[in-house]
């Protein structure tokens, strides 16, 4: 038996988190708003918990593949998906998990260029025997490779 999964990142900006992943994978930002609507409406949940314009939660954002399956009543992805949740607590260390992407050597800078370009940095870049990657911080400073 499979397991349906999510990747979960703690995060100070969800929106502004899932907006630079979404824009480096390719993916697509989960939209909430008839679930928010409909909970509003029910008088389930109140607009303290909700951005500015209503439409989406202030302490979470996700992403989605784009051709994955979505609940058409929550708007939630229901396959590959990174949920960004809002802690009080900054990033200290180093990441124990963290996302290759796969770019291939003939992409590899442009890639990197690209990126730098959303707002992420280039910590270092490792080239030894077996491999050759960049290593580089998203916007709240999360490591990810670039390979």
């Amino acid at each position: 038996m499979t397991l349906h999964w999510k990747l979960v990142v703690d995060c100070a900006d969800p929106h502004r988190q899932a907006a630079f992943w979404a824009e480096a994978l390719g993916y697509e930002v989960e939209d909430n708003s008839e679930l928010i609507e409909r909970l509003l409406g029910l008088g389930v949940i109140t607009d303290s918990g909700l951005t500015a314009d209503g439409k989406a939660w202030k302490g979470l954002q996700a992403v989605r593949h784009p051709d994955d399956p979505v609940d058409p009543e929550s708007g939630i992805g229901l396959g590959r998906r990174i949920l960004f949740q809002a802690v009080p607590e900054p990033k200290t260390v180093k990441n124990r998990l963290h996302i290759d992407l796969h770019a291939g050597p003939e992409r590899r800078d442009a890639e990197v260029d690209r990126l730098k370009g959303l707002g992420a940095t280039v910590l270092w870049t490792v080239q030894e025997p077996g491999s050759h990657h960049v290593t580089m911080a998203d916007p709240e400073g999360n490591e990810f490779d670039v390979q």
